[in-house]
């Protein structure tokens, strides 16, 4: 949490004028409000060429991208009323997913709310749209609520703020989890009530997890300045956020 607080600290920017300035966003060089997504599509994009198309995390890799491209073309449309606070919520929840990987690659325990999709990634029994409901449940579930706390501390503002920026990205997460559905899922005998995975599916909601989300970001914000209990808090999300993972990673078929 540091590093987030080291933009912005500075001077104080008003709400009124949020939308039309460009700050130094902490991803190594200085950007405007959409650009700053690119580096991290760039480094998605990186990973999609190093890992198997068939690893759990690929999968999961390849959604995300996916997402966060559209986010990016939704910013620069103007399909956001204040690009800054977009953009600055979309890097720092992309950094989240990121930061995960990196601890993974370098030895470093990942947080909770990932060990069940890396720990599976190469299970032969868990299907694909399992993969990336995994990764969006770790990434939804945990990571997004911390990504509007990050964001509220180097703009300065208060979760109500980011209100409007919050509900357009979970917009387009919803009309993506749609196309994930369709195109992840293996055939039409998911329409029977008695395929294990048609179970799991409905088990799971992006539109709760949203939910759940934005009330936490609210939760640690107010506990701000209760650090340990904060910390509880976090720890606490990211432990059952996990939870729900290691039961959507249910493996369906022999191995």
């Amino acid at each position: 949490m540091a590093q987030t607080q080291q933009i912005g600290q500075n001077r104080r920017i008003g709400q009124s004028d949020r939308a039309e300035r460009i700050d130094r966003i902490e991803i190594g060089q200085e950007l405007g409000e959409f650009q700053a997504v690119d580096p991290v599509v760039d480094r998605m994009r990186a990973l999609r060429s190093a890992w198997h198309p068939t690893d759990g995390v690929a999968v999961f890799n390849r959604v995300y991208l996916t997402v966060t491209e559209e986010i990016g073309h939704a910013i620069e449309a103007g399909g956001f009323a204040d690009r800054r606070a977009a953009a600055t919520l979309d890097v720092r929840f992309a950094e989240r997913y990121l930061a995960a990987v990196d601890s993974l690659a370098t030895g470093r325990p990942a947080p909770a709310c990932w060990r069940p999709l890396f720990h599976s990634r190469r299970h032969p029994g868990v299907r694909p749209l399992q993969f990336a409901l995994a990764g969006i449940n770790a990434h939804i579930g945990h990571d997004l609520a911390l990504a509007v706390v990050d964001a509220c501390r180097i703009l300065e503002c208060a979760p109500a703020d980011l209100e409007d920026e919050f509900d357009r990205v979970g917009d387009i997460l919803v009309l993506l989890e749609e196309r994930i559905r369709e195109e992840l899922m293996p055939g039409p005998d998911l329409l029977e009530i008695a395929d294990p995975l048609t179970h799991l599916l409905g088990c799971w909601s992006l539109d709760r997890a949203r939910d759940g989300a934005w009330l936490a970001a609210r939760s640690l914000w107010q506990l701000r300045g209760l650090p340990e209990l904060a910390e509880e808090f976090t720890e606490r999300l990211d432990r059952s956020v996990g939870l729900v993972g290691r039961m959507l990673l249910t493996p369906l078929t022999r191995p």
